[in-house]
């Protein structure tokens, strides 16, 4: 209840005051955001197998995060920044299925 109440109360604030992006971070947020949500969809599945914990759905969500946008910053460095990028996003997607799939077959039993 508390989480969708901070999800409202972000919504709103993010439509009333409508920050801006900078520029330099154009290139790692959308990487941060698939990064994150690998992370929650993690916490999901470990929550229906029943060994979910808090501290690593942290530790994995900040290290996610800070993982994925040092590879970005990394391919920036070698010149590569768009195809390290892309590869990032590629990988977590794939991780991100692979929860979801996980996920329908114990929600549904299939």
């Amino acid at each position: 209840m508390i989480a969708l109440i901070g999800l409202i109360v972000g919504v709103i604030l993010g439509v009333i005051f409508s920050p801006e992006v900078p520029t330099w971070m154009d290139a790692y947020l959308p990487v941060a955001v698939i990064a994150g949500l690998d992370a929650v969809s993690g916490a999901v599945r470990s929550m229906l197998d029943g060994n979910f914990s808090d501290k690593v759905f942290v530790v994995s969500f900040l290290g996610n995060v800070a993982v994925a946008c040092i590879l970005v910053w990394l391919g920036d460095q070698l010149g590569v920044g768009a195809q390290m990028s892309t590869g990032v996003v590629v990988v977590l997607a794939m991780r991100i299925f692979a929860n979801a799939a996980a996920i329908r077959r114990k929600v549904f039993k299939a």
